[in-house]
Order: C-alpha cells, then sequence, then structure tokens
C-alpha cells in the first residue's frame, strides 16, 4: 500500500491546476462537435495527454479491490469566493485555509466544479450531476473529490449557490457569504480511489481521485438548473481503465 501511494503522488508532481476559462488567445475546446473530447488531443500540443494517456479520467468503477484505506480527513471551514461560467463549465473559487488529509498529506481545497450528467460511473451506474472538489499539495499533486447525486431532495449548499449562478459565459458572480463546502460532502467518508487525470484539457495525469461511496441527492430543477445555463451536458466521455486498479 506505502508504494502504491507513493508512485500515485511521485506521479503527480508539478501538475498545473486546471483552468477551463476561455479567454482571448486560449485554445477553444468544448464538448461536441470538431471541439469536442473525441478532438481534444489534436487541438493544441499542450492537450496531447487527452488522446495519449494511459491513466485518464473519468471511468466506470467496477471490478473494485477490497483493500482498507487510508481515513479521509476533511478539515473545511466557510471559503467560497465567486461563481464563474465558463461556457463548458461552472467552478466555485475557494478561500485558502481548508484542507483534505491523506496518510499525513494535506491537500488544499482551491476550486469546485460541476458536471451534468455526473461523469464518473459505478458498476455502470450513471448520476445526472457531480461535483468535483479539486486540492493540491505543497508540492503540486492533485487529489479530487467526486461527489455523484441522485435526482430527489433539493441540496441546500446547491440552493444557496444557485442563488449567484451566472446566465451567461464569461461572467463571474461575488459570493458574499462565504459557504462551507462540507455541505457537498456526505456524512459518511467513505470512498473509491485510483489514479486519473483531469477530465478537461490538458488532461494531466497523475491526479489522485476519491469518489465517495454514499451518493447525495438533488432536485431535478437544482440538475436542471446547471444544464440549461451551460446548454450542454459537459461530461467527458468514460475513459478506459486500462491496467488501473480501483480500491475499495
Amino acid at each position: 500500500m506505502r508504494n502504491l501511494l507513493a508512485w500515485i503522488w511521485g506521479a503527480g508532481a508539478a501538475v498545473a491546476l486546471l483552468s477551463v476559462a476561455h479567454a482571448a488567445g486560449e485554445v477553444r475546446w468544448g464538448y461536441s462537435g470538431t471541439i469536442g473530447p473525441g478532438n481534444w488531443g489534436a487541438l493544441d500540443p499542450s492537450f496531447g495527454m487527452c488522446a495519449a494517456g494511459r491513466n485518464q479520467s473519468p471511468i466506470d468503477l467496477t471490478g473494485m479491490l477490497e483493500t482498507e484505506l487510508e481515513r479521509a480527513t476533511f478539515t473545511y471551514r466557510p471559503g467560497t469566493q465567486e461563481i464563474l461560467h465558463h461556457g463548458v463549465s461552472v467552478q466555485v473559487l475557494y478561500a485558502p485555509g481548508s484542507s483534505l488529509t491523506l496518510a499525513n498529506r494535506s491537500f488544499e481545497l482551491v476550486q469546485l466544479q460541476f458536471h451534468a450528467p455526473g461523469e464518473n460511473r459505478i458498476e455502470g451506474e450513471e448520476f445526472p450531476l457531480e461535483v468535483q472538489l479539486l486540492h493540491q499539495d505543497a508540492g503540486g499533486n492533485l487529489a479530487v473529490v467526486a461527489v455523484l447525486f441522485r435526482e430527489g431532495v433539493p441540496n441546500a449548499m446547491l440552493e444557496k449557490l444557485w442563488r449567484s449562478f451566472p446566465d451567461q459565459e464569461g461572467v463571474k458572480q461575488p459570493l458574499g457569504t462565504p459557504l462551507d463546502a462540507s455541505g457537498l460532502l456526505p456524512a459518511r467518508r467513505d470512498y473509491y480511489r485510483f489514479n486519473g487525470s483531469l477530465t478537461t484539457p490538458p488532461c494531466s495525469e497523475g491526479v489522485l481521485w476519491l469518489v465517495m461511496k454514499d451518493r447525495l441527492t438533488a432536485s431535478k430543477e437544482q440538475i436542471t438548473r446547471l444544464a440549461t445555463a451551460l446548454g450542454m451536458a459537459n461530461n467527458r466521455p468514460l475513459q478506459p481503465l486500462n491496467a488501473r486498479t480501483v480500491l475499495k
């Protein structure tokens, strides 16, 4: 187990944080047509891993290996700063001071991203919504905590975030009262773990993924709100598992 952890974290050294902004001069990418996921690798040399990578995300978590995983400790405090509409994603920036600790390694929470439909599957089950909480440690290594939603009772944290939801691409709204990202985590913190990548260009690998076992619920209206604002499904297709093992 120790060797596996060293390999996962070592592979992620110096990975840059994700930015999905489509500012002037940046390569335009999307989820359909000639700029869709099947062509990401050809859009720019820096996107090469999107086509050539062997440890890409998202995946269908199946054939999991039973093991004793380290406890994940979430030390979150209110820190949401602003919500941004990037055209292909809705992103919430988070203030410093909140962290995930795993096997004595600390990863700071830096941003939240939302995907509708959800990107990862569990034993073939699809989900209408997924939030990915991106963390980075002092060495630049990334850890993503993914929470999957089923349609049901409204989520209180989403309700508060969506009040400031920007409807147009390129718009960002400040969140006057910082919110606590713990509201997007299930009460039980058990997880599945695998080594993967960012799910958007540049598809950098060496990202430690924790997919929470317990699902949350969001109302149909909350799910539709995201899909309508983006005007598209913003989930990358499933990627081959290849030689990876999913731990549970």
